[in-house]
This record gives structure tokens, sequence and C-alpha cells, in this order.
């Protein structure tokens, strides 16, 4: 993603789904998880969407 591009719809839900499956996962509490989804929804550049799941594994997209 480019971090300097305005993030659309379709990136913000690509995201939670990725947390959606963190969360199955164990890797986020349920707090986590809330806290960043509401994140990405309210992030308008893509980088603000990277930063959500830079601590996550890469196969969890």
């Amino acid at each position: 993603m480019q971090r300097d591009h305005r993030a659309s719809d379709v990136e913000r839900q690509a995201v939670v789904r990725r947390l959606e499956r963190a969360l199955r996962e164990r890797r986020l509490t349920v707090v986590e998880f809330d806290e960043r989804t509401r994140a990405a929804y309210a992030a308008t550049m893509c980088g603000e969407l990277d930063v959500l799941t830079e601590d996550l594994p890469p196969d969890l997209w």
C-alpha cells in the first residue's frame, strides 16, 4: 500500500479482515481488536492503515 495515498473503503475492509483473523488466532485481545478496528474505519491515509497491522505476521492476509 502506498502510505501517502488516501485510503479506500476496500483497503479499510481488508485491514479489518486481517484484524479479524488475528483475533481468531488470539494474536490480539478483544480490546486491541476494537481499538484497531475503530482506527481502521477512521483512517484517511494508507499509512494509518499500515501501522494497525505492522506487528502481525504477513500470512494473515
